[in-house]
């Protein structure tokens, strides 16, 4: 006699909070009793007569490796499977199921055997997550608002931009939405580990530290065929442009149907959001993580040594680079190979930046060891420290001679407003200090030398150590920016020169103008100049800069970034470089809707762009997306919009599940791409 199953979706999802994921089949978190219903046809067997079997595995060889088996007891079994009865009811038997709290996470085949029956009879498949909410949980997290921000929410921010100019981005993570779940297992099954030895890979599924791992690798396409492509040439033919995605849905639901192709293209804030998904759709708590003027140290040397020829240009000759920002994650849990001092917050980074054990991933590196300086622990440790505690170094080269003469060392510019969404807001939170020391601080040098010593680095070159013969210049100098810059608009800066010495200095200034992207590379010139200049002693001068729409129109990326520098040689003096970043703020797009509105009710949505330029711009497109507020994604096209006029876009939404949701819109044209705004909906029943 066969049993059909009941598996008491509603009561074990609200009780397991899993009542938010898509479709029918029950997911549970691990070290938590669930509840199942088994109905006869007829007269059930005695339950003492019952055991059950659980086994995960995508073969019957591999099931047969996984397999436990457990009997029918009177209480729950202490940290292993097991099977309490319920009050029984006509032709049906209640079990209430245990699963260890270090279970392997994944998806699970329940069946059951009567008697002596050799026979199994298969009941069906739940999945397992982790449980943050279960002391005994290696994920577990105290703080319920925590719990709620970093398990449940399905929307976010993340902080883009340059350290002179942060903005906040929306992103829809969507771990609930249609086939997610799904996907996310699917991604573990195709891991090296998984296709090298699929038995070794599913029993290490208990252990956090492994799963991340195995996802930072998963996350980005090297070595794997993993989710997404990476691309940072600017050239974003054959894919999407990286900044023109708002949400993971959408990129996770064209992996699984292009038969697990890697999506075309991702940049770190893209990576970093689909990871947030993957882990939280899984049960950690997990969220995004910007840090600004990051390093990227190739090298494990803890420098950045950043070069520019003498006529401003800057040269591209070192594997070393600081990014304008860069997003990686946080995962929490505890470090049982570590020991507790390093519980908590682990990073994760899934963008492909150096190899790891041969492949492409990144972490779990401890956060309380990056602040500590103990460089020398698992995973990754020396690169999480050096990107926002790297010192830098500027260099002046001479191409023609190959004479390179040393500017300056400093040790504060690396790892500035490093940012995360806060708990309950979309406020920026800043975690600076859960990474480092106060800059000039003695702890903070104490621990960079600390972490030099674990690298066997010799601390007589440590950069403060190096100061000396970069003696400091005698004149300093600044580029100050006169309104905030926009796309469209000339750019007005100012070169401020300060003559530091007590006796007149006579200088060159050969000031240069490049488009970056974010991660630091030039592009490409939009603009020069040179100044020859004497300054009295302790005398300040301002010099106005223009650099014309006319001129950078071509050449600025998707990113909207310039970098100007000024390299002052100065006659019986010692030179100098100044340089700084300027993001360009794209005109805004206004979103209205009602702020609060109910389950199954139609919202209309307007969207108002209005055109800063006196030219028309055309081929203009509006995609707009938000998990339980629209189904995919939606594309209106909008005729052109002439000069200084506004276009009104409408389309509507039909909210779906009560609870915070968030609407995305991106909007774009031949003259700006990738304009967007996000806008924040109660959605009562």
């Amino acid at each position: 006699m066969t049993a059909k199953i009941d598996w008491k979706l509603k009561e074990n999802g609200i009780a397991h909070r899993t009542d938010r994921y898509s479709g029918t089949e029950l997911a549970v978190r691990r070290g938590q009793p669930f509840g199942v219903s088994m109905i006869f046809g007829g007269t059930p067997p005695a339950a003492s007569s019952l055991t059950f079997t659980v086994e995960t595995g995508s073969t019957a060889a591999l099931q047969a490796k996984t397999r436990v088996s457990f009997g029918v007891t009177a209480s729950p079994p202490k940290n292993s499977w097991g099977a309490v009865q319920g009050a029984p009811a006509p032709g049906t038997l209640s079990f209430s199921i245990s699963s260890p709290a270090n279970a392997g996470i994944g998806r699970y085949r329940l069946g059951y055997q009567t008697g002596s029956s050799s026979s199994s009879s298969f009941l069906g498949t739940f999945v397992l997550l982790f449980n943050p909410w279960l002391q005994a949980d290696e994920v577990f997290m105290p703080n319920n608002a925590e719990r709620e921000e970093y398990v449940l929410s399905e929307s976010g921010v993340v902080f883009v931009g340059s350290s002179y100019s942060i903005s906040p981005r929306g992103w829809d993570f969507g771990q609930f939405q249609p086939n997610i779940l799904d996907i996310c297992l699917s991604i573990l099954d195709r891991s090296l580990n998984y296709r090298k030895d699929p038995a070794t890979d599913l029993r290490r599924r208990n252990d956090p530290k492994y799963v991340g791992r195995v996802l930072s690798a998963m996350v980005n396409s090297n070595d794997d065929n993993g989710v997404v492509l990476g691309n940072w040439s600017g050239n974003y033919s054959g894919g999407e442009n990286p900044g023109s995605w708002s949400g993971s849905v959408k990129i996770l639901q064209q992996y699984k149907s292009s038969g697990f192709r890697p999506v075309r293209f991702g940049q770190c804030w893209v990576f970093a959001g689909v990871l947030t998904t993957v882990l939280r759709c899984l049960g950690f708590p997990a969220r995004m993580i910007s840090n600004f003027n990051s390093a990227h140290d190739t090298d494990q040397s803890l420098t950045i040594d950043v070069y520019y020829d003498p006529a401003g240009n800057p040269l591209n000759i070192d594997s070393d680079s600081v990014w304008n920002f860069h997003v990686w994650n946080e995962a929490w849990f505890t470090r049982s190979d570590l020991g507790s001092t390093y519980n908590g917050w682990q990073i994760l980074d899934a963008t492909p930046q150096e190899r790891s054990s041969g492949i492409f991933q990144c972490g779990p590196a401890s956060l309380v060891a990056i602040k500590e300086g103990d460089v020398d622990l698992d995973y990754d440790c020396p690169f999480v420290y050096a990107e926002t505690n790297a010192d830098r170094v500027t260099w002046t080269l001479d191409t023609a001679t190959g004479t390179k003469k040393k500017i300056y060392s400093e040790t504060k510019s690396v790892g500035q407003f490093t940012s995360t969404k806060a708990v309950g807001s979309f406020a920026r939170k800043d975690v600076t200090n859960d990474y480092k020391y106060p800059e000039g601080s003695t702890k903070e040098r104490e621990v960079f030398n600390k972490a030099r010593g674990k690298l066997n680095l010799n601390t007589l070159e440590a950069t403060a150590a190096r100061v000396p013969d970069a003696p400091k210049p005698d004149v300093t100098g600044k580029f100050k920016v006169q309104s905030p810059p926009e796309v469209g608009q000339d750019v007005q800066l100012v070169l401020q020169l300060t003559n530091q010495a007590s006796k007149a200095r006579t200088l060159t200034a050969n000031m240069t103008a490049w488009s970056i992207v974010y991660t630091g590379k030039a592009i490409h010139e939009v603009w020069k100049d040179s100044l020859a200049l004497t300054l009295g002693p302790k005398e300040e001068k301002a010099y106005p800069i223009k650099i014309s729409y006319a001129e950078y129109q071509q050449h600025l990326t998707t990113d909207n970034m310039i970098r100007a520098t000024a390299v002052c040689h100065i006659k019986d003096g010692n030179d100098a470089v100044i340089e700084r970043d300027i993001s360009l703020d794209n005109p805004t797009i206004t979103l209205k809707v009602p702020g609060q509105v109910k389950v199954g009710q139609v919202v209309k949505v307007e969207v108002v762009f209005t055109n800063p330029l006196a030219q028309a711009v055309s081929s203009c497109v509006l995609l707009a997306e938000g998990s339980d507020l629209l189904e995919g994604e939606i594309r209106k096209e909008v005729p052109t919009v002439k000069g200084k006029q506004s276009a009104t876009i409408t389309f509507e939404a039909t909210p779906k599940k009560k609870g915070t949701k968030q609407l995305l819109a991106n909007f774009s044209c031949d003259k700006f791409t990738d304009i967007k705004a996000f806008q924040v909906i109660k959605v009562v029943d």
